[in-house]
């Protein structure tokens, strides 16, 4: 079972494991937990440190040896593997099964690379992780996270956040952690410790979020009108194209209209992004009566008209009138 970055500081407290893995695509909670890791080895006299970058052409014999090897200064030291794929190939995979059997006392090794995907999770090297080492999940936060997170760090720093302040700091910096830590940071210092009310942060904190296209199914499945309205926007800000969006939300349409009775050949459609979208699409089509998606689905080719028309600002206001009645659904019930 991975370690998550606010479990990771008690990790470290106990004895220190000869090699970790910190996999995500959060650069801000990657960047934390690789320090925090850092940290932890120079206090137990790991004092040197050599960086190495994983790619097609990486020689994995070389690798095993340097992990062997003691330096010209008989220090120990970190091995750090940047690792841009979360898949290292057949030799990598057979080289890190290998340093992780039989690891070195005097070499730390450390693999930092990107978030690794549920279907992911059985491969050889990373069961290797978990029986002999330590692994670091540090994926983007759900957006139910966010709120603690944040109140989190605003204590850290001395403020007392009231729930409208957090709540504010969401929605200006959902999806932009980095740019959330940056305006925690600046609060700090403007503010200093003390309450922050509402005003203080619409004040302060300018508009960082970053949307991706694929949060807005995950949120019209929940039913939660108003983020869908400011993801549209946010994408619309940012330039997303109109074909993608409009992809995204017929095809979460047609998953619920498919989900009570599948298709041949569509189990991808409705099996992909694991568990948590299997119950959020259990919850859709229960809620959202069969005509209305129906409905909606005609509604998508109408906007599919507009995009390849040109007439951008009517399809934006189309797809969200689209993405808000099927958050709202239930409310037009008839009976």
């Amino acid at each position: 079972m991975p370690l998550v970055p606010e479990t990771l500081p008690r990790a470290l407290e106990g004895p220190l494991a000869p090699a970790w893995l910190v996999a995500g695509d959060e650069p801000l909670l990657v960047g934390e937990a690789t320090d925090l890791i850092r940290a932890r080895a120079r206090k137990e006299g790991y004092t040197g440190r050599e960086v190495q970058f994983v790619d097609r052409s990486t020689d994995w014999d070389a690798i095993l040896g340097a992990l062997k090897s003691l330096s010209l200064f008989a220090e120990r030291r970190i091995l750090e593997l940047r690792m841009p794929s979360p898949k290292p190939g057949t030799e990598g995979s057979k080289a890190l099964v290998a340093a992780l059997a039989d690891p070195s006392p005097d070499v730390l090794l450390l693999v930092i690379t990107d978030k690794i995907e549920y279907g992911d999770r059985s491969v050889a090297w990373l069961k290797a992780f978990e029986a002999h080492g330590q692994w670091v999940d540090a994926e983007q936060l759900h957006p139910d996270r966010l709120p603690a997170w944040l109140g989190a760090r605003l204590k850290r720093h001395g403020l007392e956040p009231e729930p409208e302040a957090i709540q504010l700091l969401v929605e200006r910096c959902e999806g932009n952690l980095v740019a959330a830590h940056q305006e925690i940071e600046l609060l700090a210092l403007l503010v200093g410790p003390g309450p922050l009310s509402a005003e203080t942060v619409a004040a302060s904190v300018a508009h960082s979020a970053r949307y991706h296209v694929f949060q807005l199914g995950e949120v019209m499945l929940a039913g939660d009108a108003a983020r869908a309205v400011r993801i549209l926007d946010g994408l619309a800000a940012d330039g997303e194209g109109l074909p993608l969006v409009l992809w995204c939300i017929a095809e979460e349409l047609r998953s619920v209209l498919q989900f009570a009775s599948p298709p041949p050949g569509y189990t991808l459609r409705l099996n992909r992004g694991g568990r948590s979208r299997k119950e959020l699409l259990a919850r859709a089509a229960r809620r959202v009566p069969r005509p209305v998606v129906l409905e909606l689905l005609v509604a998508a080719t109408r906007a599919d008209a507009m995009v390849k028309g040109g007439r951008k600002d009517e399809a934006w206001g189309e797809l969200t009138r689209i993405a808000t009645e099927f958050c709202i659904a239930p409310r037009n019930r008839a009976g």
